[in-house]
């Protein structure tokens, strides 16, 4: 089967590209992440995939379109189902390609992450699927979840902090905020 593997970042796709080739199935990688923010941390996480992906003798295309707005407008209102819409815009992005591309199916390394939402992944992968007549292929992933860290570390790789978006960033990062009584 040949798949095309969509790649939020290096250290995500350990894992899964060992498991996969493993069960012989033929990778190719997609990069296309229009939510990582800022456009440092965008160009860091590409950087390091692109001496990663070398390393393994992966090809990977690069989407060069760092649509933030389109990801901003798309996520609004910014509760909580702003990572169900993320993943239904990369998901479509990569469903859309391996499509035009004749491939046999699409998945993601999204799957690897403890932190992920994996149903809300399956259906937006689903959903892409069948608008796109490409099988999207589902694996739980996370069995690896110390290994890939592990290994990650072991070959120096950036790791980042936060999944990717600004309110990502801004759970990791900024103090919690307290309501205070009004005087």
């Amino acid at each position: 089967m040949h798949l095309l593997l969509h790649i939020c970042c290096a250290p995500c796709t350990i894992f899964p590209l060992k498991t996969l080739r493993n069960s012989g199935v033929r990778i190719t990688g997609y990069f296309y992440n229009p939510n990582i923010h800022p456009f440092k941390e965008y160009q860091k996480r590409k950087e390091t995939l692109e001496g990663y992906a070398q390393s393994q003798g992966l090809e990977v295309l690069y989407c060069d379109r760092y649509d933030l707005e389109n990801f901003l407008e798309k996520t609004s209102p910014w509760d909580s189902g702003r990572c169900r819409m993320c993943y239904r815009i990369r998901l479509e992005d990569v469903a859309r390609e391996a499509s035009s591309r004749k491939m046999e199916a699409f998945s993601t390394t999204l799957l690897y992450s403890r932190y992920q939402k994996h149903d809300w992944i399956r259906e937006a992968g689903q959903e892409m699927g069948e608008r796109y007549h490409i099988n999207f292929f589902y694996q739980d992933f996370r069995t690896g979840w110390q290994d890939g860290i592990e290994e990650s570390k072991a070959l120096g790789l950036y790791r980042q902090p936060y999944c990717g978006c600004i309110f990502s960033e801004k759970e990791r990062y900024a103090p919690k905020q307290r309501l205070r009584p009004k005087v």
